[in-house]
């Protein structure tokens, strides 16, 4: 059985990830069966890649192998693409025509978005998987076929099962052996080796120099999400050597190329982003200040409540025990129950009486409902004074304190006409 290191020598495929290897562990081990495949994997993660590897380790090598789109077929030719048709059968049909299970025999087919097959064609397709058996269109006679097939699809077939859009009993007839080939984002430690071998291919190519990244840009990259995979690194690179005049390449060359460069698959906002901002205060770093501010005025509010309570000494009531007190930062604590009995000591046997308020509208102050506004430069704009503030109009400590540069700082001051 080869190696996981000769298959990819073999088939060109790059990369030390743990998760790579796992992949193609098992491709080799289930190659040599007749077993059904189901590869999943992101667009442009390299499942077609896979296919061919448990085509050509196979018993089936010698024989064709057929790679067929599901989802680039209309739906009214894909029984006939598949499955072959009757000279008259349909307009148009001139002549009989072998489908690509018949041209198969013997060999293998790979089924590529295999979510898009209609659901007629699912049915055909689940009869070949159990008996061997399809039917040419506009014919009444059974034809046999031994062909292999391997499935994929970049999307989860059991949310489309519940959806009632995939039959379920293909898909366990399908999902015999899954793969789950990993996206970009998973292997990061792979996308350096694989940026230098796309730049050295490319260099080649064009006869230039192999384009190179700066400690910077290479952090840039590896945090990049990469929605389109391995496939959008490929054409990020080629468009760099292409475009770019120089070969030691920053920051400033990669945005021209990669607009969302800046952005991550991650909650928090990247440290780098902060120390190149070059386009201003992003808006979720403003919202999750926001909401962290709310959260620590909510959590004073409580303690302030509860101790409210223990000093006028009043009874809770009995529906709030589940409550929980949540520290604030900076206080010893955590988000516990509420222990009723630090808060109400020894009030067994004593009489509690309500306080009772004045309904005189005299005895209360007027009230003027604002209505908040809740747009993000309202937010910003707020956030931005209270920095200011808090320091005194310093605007570099002020900065520092909002994570963002001090000429963004400025730029901002400037666009909202904050005084200072």
């Amino acid at each position: 059985m080869d190696s996981v290191q000769t298959v990819k020598q073999r088939y060109g495929i790059y990369g030390r990830s743990e998760k790579l290897n796992q992949a193609l562990d098992t491709a080799i081990r289930v190659a040599g069966t007749d077993l059904t495949v189901l590869i999943n994997g992101e667009s442009g993660s390299g499942k077609e890649v896979f296919s061919k590897v448990l085509h050509n380790l196979s018993p089936r090598k010698h024989n064709q192998f057929i790679a067929v789109n599901c989802g680039a077929i209309p739906p009214g030719t894909i029984n006939s693409e598949l499955f072959g048709h009757e000279k008259g059968s349909f307009t148009g049909a001139t002549a009989d025509r072998k489908g690509y299970f018949e041209t198969a025999d013997g060999g293998t087919i790979f089924l590529d978005e295999i979510a898009e097959m209609p659901q007629d064609t699912q049915a055909y397709l689940l009869r070949v998987l159990e008996s061997g058996e399809f039917i040419r269109v506009g014919s009444s006679k059974v034809l046999k076929t031994n062909t292999r097939v391997i499935a994929a699809t970049n999307v989860n077939l059991l949310d489309r099962v519940r959806m009632g859009r995939f039959r379920e009993d293909l898909y366990y007839r399908l999902n015999t052996v899954p793969i789950k080939v990993p996206s970009l984002k998973e292997r990061r430690e792979d996308i350096m080796i694989l940026f230098r071998k796309f730049a050295q291919d490319f260099a080649e190519k064009y006869r230039t120099t192999p384009i190179e990244l700066d400690e910077t840009s290479q952090e840039l990259i590896k945090n990049y999400s990469w929605p389109g995979n391995i496939r959008e690194l490929r054409n990020a690179v080629e468009q760099l050597s292409v475009l770019s005049d120089k070969k030691d390449l920053t920051a400033e060359d990669l945005i021209k190329i990669i607009p969302d460069i800046y952005s991550t698959s991650l909650p928090a906002v990247n440290r780098l982003d902060r120390q190149n901002d070059s386009s201003g205060m992003y808006e979720r770093e403003i919202l999750y200040q926001l909401l962290y501010d709310m959260k620590k005025d909510l959590n004073q509010l409580k303690n302030m409540f509860f101790q409210m309570v223990q000093a006028n000494d009043l009874e809770m009531p009995t529906n709030m025990e589940n409550i929980s007190v949540m520290p604030i930062q900076g206080e010893p604590g955590s988000s516990e129950p509420l222990n009723w009995n630090r808060v109400k000591p020894d009030l067994d046997g004593v009489s509690i009486k309500p306080v009772i308020l004045s309904k005189k509208p005299e005895d209360f102050d007027t009230v003027e409902v604002m209505e908040e506004q809740l747009s993000i430069d309202h937010m910003e704009k707020e956030l931005i004074t209270k920095a200011l503030k808090k320091y005194n109009g310093k605007r570099k400590d002020a900065a520092e304190e909002l994570g963002i540069s001090e000429r963004t700082l400025y730029r901002k001051i400037k666009q909202f006409d904050i005084e200072l």
